[in-house]
C-alpha cells in the first residue's frame, strides 16, 4: 500500500522544479501537483501496474500542466508558446529519462534471468554474446568439444526463454 504523505514529501521538490520548466506560475504548478496526487489517490487501486512511480508522477504533472494551458483562457499566447518551447525541450529530456529507466529495468531482468542459469551456461553466453567469441574459441576456453558447446548454448537459450515466459505469465496473473 502506498503511503501518500511519504510519496508526496519525497517528490514535491522535484515536481515543483520540473513544473517550473513549463511555467513560472508556482501557484498553478502547486495546484496541478495537488490534482495529480488527488487523482493518484482516487485511482490507487490501479497503481499496482505502475513500475516507476516517479516517472508516473512527472508524466502526470506534465499532462496536467498541458491541460491547464489548453483549458484556461487567461493564459496569454506568450505563455502557451513558452510552454510549447519547454515541452519540446523537456520532451527529449523526459524521453531520455524514461529510456534510461527502461534500460535499467531491462538490465535488472537480465541479471535476474542470468542468476538462474548454471555457471557454465552463464560463461558460455557471456563468451559468445558479450565477448563476441566464436564457437571454436569457446571450445578452447571451456575445454569442451564443438557439439557440446552448441548444445550448451542451445539449452542456455531455451532456459532463458523459459524463465522469461514464466515471468510474463506470473506478471499477467497478478
Amino acid at each position: 500500500m502506498i503511503n501518500f504523505s511519504q510519496l508526496y514529501t519525497a517528490n514535491i521538490d522535484s515536481l515543483l522544479n520540473f513544473g517550473c520548466k513549463f511555467t513560472s506560475d508556482r501557484e498553478m504548478i502547486k495546484d496541478c501537483i495537488q490534482d495529480v496526487f488527488v487523482k493518484l489517490y482516487v485511482k490507487r487501486e490501479e497503481l499496482d501496474s505502475v513500475e516507476n512511480i516517479k516517472s508516473y508522477l512527472f508524466i502526470a504533472l506534465k499532462n496536467r500542466l498541458n491541460d491547464e494551458f489548453r483549458h484556461n483562457s487567461f493564459f496569454t499566447d506568450t505563455d502557451v508558446d513558452e510552454a510549447a518551447d519547454h515541452n519540446t525541450i523537456y520532451y527529449d529530456v523526459e524521453n531520455k529519462y524514461l529510456n534510461n529507466e527502461s534500460e535499467h529495468s531491462n538490465e535488472l531482468k537480465v541479471q535476474h534471468y542470468f542468476s538462474q542459469l548454471s555457471p557454465r551456461q552463464r560463461k558460455a553466453l557471456n563468451l559468445y554474446y558479450i565477448e563476441e567469441r566464436k564457437y571454436i574459441e569457446i571450445c578452447e576456453i571451456m575445454g569442451m568439444n564443438y557439439q557440446s558447446v552448441r548444445n550448451l548454448m542451445h539449452r542456455s537459450l531455451l532456459r532463458l526463454r523459459g524463465i522469461s515466459n514464466n515471468m510474463k505469465v506470473c506478471a499477467e496473473a497478478v
